[in-house]
């Protein structure tokens, strides 16, 4: 039988999960759920439903697993608890200091409901996150590092796009290149913000606009550029479509530690991700942990998980027979 999946949101994240989906031979797409008119929403998928957000628990028993799309500044907040109690979920919150409070409040809603959530899942918070952890527990003796880039940032491309004067932008997070040497050579240097990365603006202005003020406001803009160098360029709308119409990212997690009696010894564990689409990426991810939920569940879990709570196995179609055989 497969997994029964839906869709809430179907922006670039949903439009990912669709694809990621249909890689998967276990899982089938049931419905798409969005806040527009369902009518004027063009799906990829032939047999899916297309239906609208307030309907959605009317597919309580016909969806095994809904992947909640929405963004974490505003939508998950709600969202994730509210259908935690309806469905096992999945979601892709990533404003790192709010997780503790965001997962007490999806583990009551998820308890309460009887149903298995999983928060956070993506590349990071999710794959990086696992990585730091691996890290930590094998070299306690150690420090960790962890670079972005070289890559579109897409919070911080709709922080630039709220400026006044501005049509369009992309923001790309790149890692120092002598800073992130300097980590790999195991020197567990103290690094400033400003010395591990730097950002660089595509920015293009509406008629008129001011660009002396709109580079000054990007540059000083306190939690987003204010503690970089930043480096604007001011181009034409084809240009920006053109050159910067892809949303790549990736990045580097770092461990340097010791071991032996007197610490004698360094060590160095480097995870790295090079992606065409984060968004497609970040789906991918999410899928093999709505796998993982549907299994939970299955044994009669419930409550809030997150990366750390889940064994690697239950993320994989393949059975344990044949993981041991082919991967281990």
């Amino acid at each position: 039988m497969s997994i029964r999946i839906g869709i809430l949101g179907y922006g670039n994240l949903g439009r990912g999960v669709e694809c990621a989906v249909k890689q998967n031979p276990d899982m089938e797409l049931a419905a798409v759920f969005t806040r527009r008119n369902p009518e004027n929403v063009k799906i990829l998928t032939e047999k899916a439903a297309v239906c609208r957000v307030e309907d959605a628990a009317e597919w309580k028993d016909k969806i095994d697993v809904m992947i909640l799309c929405g963004g974490s500044a505003t939508d998950l907040p709600g969202q994730t608890p509210e259908y935690a109690r309806l469905f096992h979920v999945v979601d892709s919150f990533d404003t790192h200091a709010k997780i503790p409070r965001h997962f007490a409040n999806v583990d009551a809603a998820a308890k309460e409901g009887g149903k298995v959530a999983v928060i956070s899942v993506g590349w990071d918070p999710g794959l990086f996150s696992l990585n730091r952890m691996y890290a930590n527990a094998i070299l306690p003796e150690g420090k960790d590092y962890t670079f972005w880039g070289k890559g579109v940032s897409q919070g911080h491309s709709d922080a630039i796009r709220r400026i006044a004067g501005v049509k369009n932008a992309k923001q790309y997070t790149i890692p120092v290149d002598e800073a992130l040497e300097l980590v790999r050579k195991g020197g567990n240097p103290e690094l400033t913000t400003r010395q591990k990365h730097t950002r660089e603006c595509f920015v293009v202005l509406e008629e008129g606009a001011d660009a002396v003020r709109v580079e000054e406001e990007i540059k000083t803009m306190p939690n987003y550029f204010a503690d970089y160098d930043t480096t604007v360029h001011f181009i034409s709308e084809e240009e920006l479509l053109k050159e910067h119409g892809g949303i790549p990212h990736g990045g580097f997690v770092i461990r340097s530690g010791r071991t032996g009696w007197e610490g004698e010894n360094r060590h160095v564990i480097e995870y790295s991700l090079k992606l065409d689409s984060n968004p497609e990426f970040t789906a991918s991810v999410i899928v093999a942990y709505a796998r993982a939920a549907y299994r939970l569940a299955s044994e009669g879990q419930s409550g809030c998980k997150t990366v750390f709570d889940i064994a690697p196995a239950y993320l994989s179609a393949k059975r344990g027979e044949e993981l041991r055989a082919e991967l281990l």
